[in-house]
């Protein structure tokens, strides 16, 4: 079991919410509006980042950007908290020691698909990019450093090319940076799909994707940084025009396609869309068979017939991670039987409440 407690304090509606969790998947039942997504959020707190809504630390807190919050989570072997003091960013413990967000990807790989994730595949490569940087990240930690030094030495390129520096000496410094750091960016990636790859499998239910790494703006040899430091060179004079860098890892974008005709995802129905995800999805989950893993469905229950769902559970209760799901009535946890816990969530007034059903 990865995850046996979670303690929420002032977090989105819920002024305080302590939950004991057991090795089961988790499905969180009640009406729109009720609290459920607001858990899983909290959840999602416990990995690097801002979470899965992206949202600003003061925002979270209850009572506005006034106010502050606090999510503690009791590990098998750690404690972790997190929170943030009224108008401030939050802050990361573990073992009540001070550390950066980035240690947090060490102990835990949490990993979601909520609403928002369903025009994945016909959104701009910038959502694509994002989810596959989360997907390597939970199958390597050290991704979040690398991405962190490639993003501030990026800064500081863009700064010099908006104000029109022209000393060659600062840009070949900031280049070699973002060249060393994004050459591993994108070996990484191209490991995570490797990996995602031979964990998937392929079925009526859930078909499996074929995934390719797209340069976008970039370049297909961005897993040398010989080539992205010559390249970023050579495309100054550009780059100045446009005040920012147009070329490197940070302009790629995730391909995907599947079945015999080899058919885009882009170009899917909507359904066979939602299933792709769900099938990377898992299969990210069974490719960390080795770590602790939190995964996090939101509202996916609703968007699946019911021998996807049923499918879906399935995998979920033999699968070596730890799951919270949420919908709105608990009849869409029906097939998942004595496999699963059940959470009922309601909400009076700008407060959420919880209750295990008899």
């Amino acid at each position: 079991m990865t995850l046996r407690r979670i303690e929420l304090a002032q977090f989105r509606s819920w002024p305080r919410l302590d939950l004991d969790l057991d090795a089961r998947p988790l499905a969180i039942f009640g009406p729109n509006g009720s609290g459920k997504t607001n858990i899983l959020e909290a959840a999602s707190m416990l990995a690097p980042g801002r979470g899965f809504r992206a949202a600003p630390a003061p925002e979270q807190a209850r009572k506005g950007v006034d106010a502050g919050w606090r999510i503690r989570a009791e590990l098998s072997d750690n404690l972790i908290e997190t929170q943030a003091a009224p108008g401030q960013s939050r802050s990361v413990a573990i073992d009540d020691r001070q550390v950066p967000q980035t240690a947090l990807a060490r102990l835990l790989r949490v990993i979601w698909l909520v609403p928002a994730m369903d025009r994945l595949w016909t959104e701009a490569p910038e959502g694509r990019r994002r989810f596959l940087d989360r997907v390597t990240l939970s199958l390597m930690p050290d991704h979040a450093d690398l991405a962190l030094s490639y993003d501030k030495a990026m800064r500081e390129r863009n700064r010099l090319l908006r104000d029109q520096a022209g000393d060659p000496r600062w840009y070949r410094a900031l280049e070699a940076r973002m060249a060393e750091a994004g050459a591993a960016l994108t070996r990484n990636r191209l490991e995570a799909l490797d990996r995602i790859a031979a964990a998937q499998e392929g079925g009526r239910d859930f078909p499996a994707a074929r995934l390719t790494l797209l340069p976008g703006e970039g370049h297909a040899d961005d897993a040398d940084a010989a080539s992205i430091a010559d390249r970023m060179a050579a495309m100054r004079p550009r780059d100045m025009a446009a005040g920012r860098s147009l070329t490197g890892p940070h302009r790629a974008d995730l391909g995907a396609h599947w079945g015999p005709e080899d058919m885009p995802a882009a170009l899917s129905s909507t359904g066979e869309q939602k299933a792709l995800l769900l099938s990377l999805i898992l299969a990210n989950a069974r490719a960390l068979s080795d770590q602790p893993v939190l995964l996090l469905l939101d509202e996916v229950a609703a968007h699946l017939d019911a021998d996807r769902r049923a499918a879906l559970y399935d995998r979920i209760a033999t699968m070596p991670a730890q799951s919270l799901l949420t919908g709105t009535g608990p009849e869409l946890f029906d097939a998942f039987g004595i496999r699963a816990r059940a959470l009922s969530v309601t909400r009076d007034g700008s407060r959420s409440q919880a209750a295990w059903p008899d």
